[in-house]
This record gives structure tokens, C-alpha cells and sequence, in this order.
């Protein structure tokens, strides 16, 4: 029966240890969740960063190699071509550039969680804990006594040996 009761208490710690892992540890399901929506928006942040430089890449493609493009381009930082005739007017706010959405920034947020260390010790302690209750329980129902039992039994009689026969 005592080793039931050890057993007991090891299998009670290292059920709070493994709860407490499961739901508030370093590897916790509520971490994993964190993790996941973390990847969720990094790989959004990626598709959207990769849209971007597709397009830029096919603007830079134009803007190398048609013609028509190039024109309209040129056209717009007040270049002319022969034959064209330049107008000015005065009193309007001159174009801006375009500028290119470069998407945003992306910061790793560490989930909240506690240390490994802190389960552990928890499950440590709550089996100690358990085992100083059995140990009271059985000093009070007398199956454990802090004092040694001196009484020895005596067998009178006539004493037998086990000598071994040659």
C-alpha cells in the first residue's frame, strides 16, 4: 500500500506539471495559437510585398523597352519631343511623384507565457505537498510513529540452529 501511495504522489506532481505545461508553458495551445496567427500575418505581409515588386518589376520592364511608355513617362518631368510645343502655365501646383506602397512593417510579438522552469517546480511542490498529507494522515491513523518500538518478542525455549550437516 505504501508504494501505491507513492506512486500517487509522483503521478498528482507530474499531472500539474504536464496541465500547467499544456496550458500556460512555453509550448502551451494558446502560444501555438499566438505562432500561428503570427505566421498567418507574415505570410499575408509576403504575398502583399511580393505583389508589389511584380509590379514594379513590369513597370521597370515597360519603362525599359516600349516605347509609348517611355514617352509618357518623359512627358511627365516636362520633357518634349520635335516637333512639340511647350505651354506653361503659371499658378498650378506642380505634379507630385507617385509614390510606391512599399507595405508595412511587420514586428514579432512574443506570446505571454510561463517559464518551464515555474511548472516544474510547481509540479514538484504539489507532490511534496500531497506527500506531507499521507504522511500526517498515517501518523494520525498510527501506521507511522516518530518513536522506535523497543519491545522486542523473545521465543523461550530451546534454541534451534540451522548448522549445516557435513
Amino acid at each position: 500500500m505504501k508504494f501505491a501511495k507513492y506512486l500517487f504522489v509522483l503521478l498528482v506532481g507530474t499531472f500539474v506539471y504536464v496541465s500547467l505545461s499544456l496550458t500556460v508553458g512555453q509550448n502551451s495551445i494558446s502560444c501555438f495559437r499566438a505562432m500561428e496567427e503570427q505566421k498567418r500575418i507574415v505570410s499575408k505581409q509576403k504575398s502583399d510585398l511580393q505583389n508589389i515588386n511584380n509590379e514594379l518589376t513590369l513597370e521597370l520592364t515597360a519603362l525599359k523597352k516600349d516605347k509609348a511608355i517611355i514617352a509618357a513617362y518623359a512627358r511627365k518631368l516636362d520633357y518634349v519631343t520635335d516637333g512639340e510645343k511647350l505651354i506653361k502655365i503659371t499658378g498650378l501646383k506642380p505634379v507630385t511623384n507617385t509614390l510606391y506602397e512599399t507595405g508595412s512593417v511587420v514586428r514579432h510579438v512574443e506570446p505571454e507565457y510561463v517559464s518551464e522552469g515555474l511548472c516544474k517546480i510547481s509540479g514538484v511542490c504539489a507532490g511534496l505537498l500531497l506527500l506531507i498529507i499521507l504522511m500526517f494522515a498515517d501518523v494520525k491513523a498510527g501506521n507511522f510513529s516518530s518513536t522506535k518500538n523497543t519491545k522486542q518478542t523473545v521465543v523461550k525455549g530451546i534454541p534451534i540452529y540451522d548448522v549445516q550437516q557435513i
